[in-house]
């Protein structure tokens, strides 16, 4: 079973889990991981791999053959990443530039949702410019945004002032000029968390839909021990495991993925649910339904 994760601890956990099972184990070394993420929709590549919400929410709406496994191995705040260099914030964002290096990048589905939800933001009145597209073939950013030129690099342009805004996430250039769009970004954010009761879900893990036919008890057994490192980590309090935890940050991505036009139609989670629990054998209660 080929297998990609970013932490070492979880791909431990799930290395020893699956040995036990008498299943052969390796982890593909592809850094970042969501490098990954193309061979593991079209099933050229691993087994078992992490990768972003909205790529697998793309994934599964377009009816490919991925799974979810419900551990999150990656989730983190995001108001802060709207980023500007001038005297500019969130208020002036209608009729601004705004650079993200892809439509379908969580950290700007995220971020996007929060415009609408909490600032009531038209997203069709923002000049939107992207830099590559999705991970899953098939899907072409909307008619109203705007693909940067070839060769462009996000970094660059908004340092350089061809756009207003950015939302970076791990690609955020160190300058001492930039600074938060939101104001006091931390405490919304905290505040948001608070009220849905969830923090941002980046990345979580998805399966092969034929690897969970064939190698269910390693399958399982995986999801056991990850669920139990995951519980172990530092930011075991943000990182919910389990369909119930899964539940509502799936659902409000599900949500605004669809109001952005990242997925063509809505995905309920209790479809994302049955197919794991179908594939696999196994009751929802099974994994913490």
């Amino acid at each position: 079973m080929k297998v990609v994760l970013g932490r070492d601890d979880l791909a431990e956990a799930a290395a020893a889990a699956v040995a036990e099972t008498g299943t052969p184990y390796e982890r593909l070394d592809i850094k970042p991981v969501h490098r990954a993420s193309r061979g593991f929709v079209d099933g050229t590549g691993a087994d078992l791999c992490e990768l972003a919400i909205v790529t697998l929410l793309q994934a599964i709406a377009q009816g490919r053959e991925v799974l979810l496994l419900p551990i999150t191995a990656l989730g983190r705040d995001q108001h802060h990443t709207l980023v500007t260099l001038g005297r500019l914030t969130v208020d002036d964002i209608e009729g601004r530039s705004v650079g993200v290096r892809a439509w379908s990048q969580t950290t700007g589905v995220w971020v996007r949702g929060f415009l609408t939800e909490q600032y009531g933001v038209d997203l069709r009145k923002v000049d939107w410019r992207t830099y590559e597209g999705a991970h899953v073939d098939g899907f072409d950013d909307p008619s109203w945004v705007t693909r940067a030129p070839q060769g462009a690099k996000l970094p660059a342009d908004f340092l350089d002032g061809r756009i207003d805004f950015g939302i970076m996430g791990n690609e955020l250039p160190g300058d001492d000029r930039i600074r938060t769009a939101i104001a006091d970004a931390r405490e919304v954010a905290a505040a948001w968390a608070a009220r849905t009761g969830f923090t941002p879900v980046n990345h979580v893990l998805g399966v092969r839909e034929t690897a969970a036919r064939e190698h269910a008890p390693a399958i399982l057994a995986a999801f056991d021990a990850l669920r139990t490192a995951a519980a172990a980590a530092p930011t075991a309090a943000i990182d919910p495991a389990g369909f119930a935890g899964l539940r509502a940050p799936f659902t409000r991505a599900s949500a605004y993925a669809l109001e952005q036009e990242v997925i063509p139609r809505a995905v309920d989670f209790e479809e994302i649910v049955d197919r794991t629990c179908a594939a696999l054998g196994v009751p929802a209660s099974r994994l913490g339904g």
